[in-house]
């Protein structure tokens, strides 16, 4: 039988189609099967479970929705280069199959990405903002300046969304799109990163100068304001994430 196997085992679990998910996963990010190796039919595979081939098939297309695999007729299922493949979507699994952390260079290369879309972000909001964009913004810092330092979701939650309304009002649907994609990891971390309160009203300072800024219509300063903000939450991050 395939060596691959050894880590399949049958599952016992009511969701058993993302059980069977995340055991793949598990097998093919810890390098346990390799770029180009071809699975068993998912009859085979099914039976080592000890579930249906329907739940092995929706799971395999899951796998294949994030790049892990390609899947295709008569040919069958093979396990892909996800630094070549993977999508978006794989993120939320790099961050469970390290139980909640991302490694140093996952990490560097997401601060990287974000400094170059959320700057310009600033820049564009500033430029192409509505007036009820404006008062949204307003109204987060509004919130924000009464909430409880120590309700970490909330915090978290009106942070997301200040920079959500920022993304919309760069006036490219883009934007906001890729933003959301990230929710999970952007909200896993951020978590970590309010858990010290004396970064909360730092943070809420930055976003009151920002809303400022993209109401006067100051595209240098939102954009500079904004590159502040980040470098100095890079600075925390790699801090916590080192711990």
């Amino acid at each position: 039988m395939c060596a691959m196997l050894d880590g399949l085992e049958p599952i016992r679990n009511n969701s058993l189609k993302d059980v069977c998910i995340k055991r793949f996963e598990e097998l093919i990010l810890s390098g346990s099967l390799s770029v180009g190796e071809k699975l068993p039919p998912e009859r085979e595979l099914a039976k080592r479970l000890g579930v249906s081939r329907p739940v092995v098939h929706e799971a395999l297309v899951d796998l294949a929705a994030k790049g892990l695999v390609s899947m295709t007729p008569r040919i069958g299922t093979v396990v892909n280069d996800f630094r070549r493949q993977g999508s978006i979507a794989l993120l939320i699994s790099l961050l469970e199959y390290h139980n909640g952390k991302l490694d140093p260079g996952l990490l560097e290369g997401m601060l990287n990405m974000r400094l170059l879309m959320e700057v310009e972000n600033a820049r564009l909001a500033a430029k192409n903002r509505t007036e009820s964009q404006v008062d949204e913004l307003k109204a987060v810092v509004r919130q924000e300046a009464e909430s409880d330092l120590t309700d970490i979701e909330t915090i978290t939650g009106l942070d997301f969304e200040f920079h959500l309304i920022i993304a919309i009002a760069t006036g490219n649907l883009l934007y906001p799109l890729l933003l959301n994609s990230f929710k999970p990891v952007y909200t896993n971390l951020t978590q970590k990163f309010f858990q010290d309160e004396s970064v909360v009203p730092v943070v809420f300072g930055f976003h009151k100068d920002l809303a400022d800024a993209i109401s006067h219509r100051n595209e240098q300063a939102a954009a500079d304001t904004m590159l502040r903000m980040l470098k100095h939450g890079e600075k925390r991050l790699k801090k916590i994430t080192s711990g």
